[in-house]
């Protein structure tokens, strides 16, 4: 297991190393620079020139990638050309409400997805199953943003049960319990809208994988020596299905944070997602570059994590 577990730390270096190469070059092809909010009409060539010589602009591309490469290792990340703060530190202050968010959804999108996959292949052809069929469509085709604003629309503004959007309000003062309350208000809907097209991916993938499992000789075997059907359905069938679904546990990732830009938009939540946003709309490169290698960093500890789990569920990996 820890050779197995080496060698896939080993072989995330390259990856991080390419990852740095397409995020400096593709923001280097984008339009403007990181001068652009810096500069306006009356700034003379001068004053630019000197700018791009203190920030080391007027070198080959080459040499500025791997400047920027040195100054990643020793943990400076730039600073922001809109606030001027430390890109680090911004990012380090969204990112527990990004993992809030994020982590709910993925939680909750397998904790639902798995017992509706399992209830679904175990009732094959029944009504309850052509109905979580018919979800599972609408889950994967609905666009979140769309499912999110319909949420607050019912929700929030005909109900008022749950708030519009924000993380909390900062004056609310309470015991724990009462503030664990407050904030578990504004993550509701959010978590709900990203884990959607989620939950009806793992339940789709469940079920196809329990299908094929349960129709194996050796649950037909564990059936004739007269186990219980709950035994032969947790113990043997689910454990022999959850392949595809470690799967979908690496690829779902990636997609929780891409959905997080939108989600986090449309709910106001102060995440990652949202500062991407803005630091798209204010040009700002250096906060775009940060996010990009930090949003990379979080998807390659997700897939390792389902590498491992693969070698849990699957003897025969790890060796």
């Amino acid at each position: 297991m820890g050779k197995y577990i080496r060698k896939r730390l080993i072989q995330s270096i390259p990856i991080i190393f390419g990852i740095t190469i397409l995020t400096y070059f593709i923001m280097k092809l984008a339009p403007g620079g990181p001068l652009a909010n810096m500069v306006n009409p009356r700034t003379s060539v001068e004053s630019i020139k000197k700018a791009k010589e203190a920030m080391g602009l007027n070198k080959p591309i080459i040499i500025q990638y791997f400047n920027w490469l040195v100054e990643l290792l020793h943990g400076n990340f730039g600073y922001s050309t809109f606030s001027g703060q430390p890109v680090l530190k911004i990012i380090l202050d969204r990112l527990p409400a990004t993992l809030l968010l994020t982590c709910t959804a993925f939680i909750f999108s397998f904790v639902v997805g798995i017992p509706l996959g399992v209830y679904s292949a175990t009732h094959k052809y029944s009504a309850g199953d052509y109905g979580l069929t018919i979800f599972s469509f609408i889950g994967i085709s609905i666009p979140s943003f769309f499912f999110g604003m319909s949420l607050i629309y019912i929700f929030a503004i005909k109900l008022n049960w749950f708030p519009t959007s924000g993380f909390g309000n900062a004056r609310f003062s309470g015991t724990h319990w009462e503030m664990f309350v407050d904030k578990l208000r504004y993550l509701v809907m959010p978590a709900l809208a990203m884990s959607l097209a989620n939950i009806a991916t793992v339940m789709r993938f469940t079920r196809s994988s329990m299908v094929e499992t349960l129709n194996q000789d050796y649950i037909r075997t564990a059936r004739a020596k007269g186990l219980g059907e709950k035994v032969v359905i947790y113990k043997h069938a689910l454990k022999n299905s959850m392949i595809p679904v470690i799967t979908i546990f690496g690829l779902s990732i990636p997609n929780l944070f891409g959905g997080a830009y939108i989600i986090e938009k449309v709910f106001g939540w102060p995440g990652m997602g949202q500062l991407g946003v803005e630091a798209i709309g204010n040009r700002d490169y250096a906060v775009l570059m940060g996010l990009t290698l930090f949003t990379a960093v979080l998807v390659l500890a997700g897939n390792l994590i389902s590498d491992i789990l693969y070698s849990f569920v699957d003897p025969r990996i790890r060796y």
